[in-house]
């Protein structure tokens, strides 16, 4: 047998023994209850210490699952990870992860509105901390018009997204700078050095934010941009001064068309009120006399009819209405023919009539002979 020379070469088998009578392998039971045995020698209690044990271990495993439990508060959100992978995001309130090592949860604030500048730094965040600084690097952009600018801006955004934020941009800040200092010199070079300096500001705010916007999705950064607020825009400080002279020249040009419009809108429509009056007047003297004319037509066309059937007696009414009408404010003396040379008739001379000539009073006279008879009138 292969064992033959085993055990010293006395002909003994592999346990040692030479036949039935040597030595036994030992029993696999007693190995076991030894062993038993000596692990309750370590435990306090002798064999009861088993339930102690166990009990241990049943509150270290509760205690380990219960710390999966967590509180998202109102202005976070969380975000659960399985081994450092992102797997879900949760909203505020009371949630459940598997204990860690397995899921662990961060829980970054979302409400937090923060602030990007672009530009300049403000004393909070210049490293000098002696006022606010320009970065002239940033700030400097060429125009539509090739024209440079100065500009100084702020962005005030906030966490859409907190996953997204985490996982898919690395420097949350330094990237919201980059995005939105591209933007806006998109935006700049799209207009010219006057609109952006006077009346673009608004437009150029909001062209930018929707610029910002657009790009920080598609880099699915989990970025709510909240306002694009420009602080200063203004030429080059190296020309500045020509430039507000510029301005102030366009300013009094405003002035002086307003002034002057205002000043049309005054007496254009004074001009047509006095336009209409003039126009009234003269349409109301046209009818006037187009009526007097008419009338005297009529009286005239009358007098001819009259004077046709009896032609003495319209001649003598023509004369005495002539005659009435000439003397009316003429001093008179009327002396019947049939008295003159009579007696009792003394010549009249009219006094009052000379002390008005010497006074240099023009009057009407009549000679003092002058007569009119009024027989055979009827």
């Amino acid at each position: 047998m292969p064992w033959s020379d085993q055990g010293g070469g006395n002909g003994s088998g592999p346990w040692g023994s030479r036949g039935p009578g040597g030595p036994q392998p030992p029993n696999l039971e007693d190995i076991l209850r030894d062993g038993q045995d000596k692990f309750r020698s370590f435990l306090p209690g002798g064999g009861r210490g088993w339930r102690s044990l166990i009990l241990i271990l049943m509150i270290a495993v509760g205690a380990w699952l219960a710390s999966g439990f967590y509180k998202v508060n109102t202005d976070e959100q969380g975000v659960v990870l399985r081994f450092g992978e992102w797997v879900r995001t949760t909203p505020p309130g009371l949630h459940y992860h598997l204990p860690s090592p397995i899921e662990t949860v961060l829980t970054p604030a979302v409400t937090r509105v923060n602030k990007t500048e672009v530009g300049f730094r403000s004393p909070t965040q210049s490293a000098r901390g002696g006022g606010t600084r320009q970065v002239p690097e940033e700030a400097l952009m060429l125009t539509g018009d090739e024209n440079i600018v100065d500009i100084n801006f702020t962005v005030l955004w906030a966490i859409k997204d907190a996953g997204d934020f985490l996982f898919n941009i690395r420097h949350p800040e330094q990237t919201v700078k980059s995005v939105a200092e591209s933007a806006m010199r998109d935006t700049i070079g799209r207009d010219k050095l006057e609109q952006i300096l006077t009346k673009g500001r608004g437009k150029i705010e909001t062209q930018s934010l929707e610029l910002i916007q657009q790009i920080l999705n598609e880099y699915g950064a989990g970025i709510q941009i909240r306002q694009v607020k420009l602080e200063k825009v203004d030429p080059p400080e190296q020309v500045i001064a020509a430039f507000r002279d510029v301005q102030a020249a366009e300013a009094d040009q405003e002035t002086l068309q307003n002034q002057a419009l205002a000043y049309r809108n005054d007496i254009v429509p004074r001009a047509r009120g006095e336009a209409e009056k003039i126009t009234q007047g003269a349409e109301a003297y046209k009818q006037e006399a187009i009526a007097l004319a008419t009338g005297d037509a009529k009286r005239f066309i009358s007098v001819f009819e009259s004077y046709a059937r009896a032609k003495d007696v319209t001649q003598r009414r023509i004369y005495l209405e002539t005659m009435e009408e000439i003397l009316r404010n003429v001093d008179k003396v009327i002396i019947d023919k049939s008295a003159e040379g009579g007696p009792g008739v003394v010549p009249y001379l009219p006094l009052p009539e000379v002390q008005k000539r010497r006074t240099g009073t023009p009057r009407t006279t009549v000679p003092s002979n002058s007569t009119s008879s009024s027989q055979g009138d009827g």
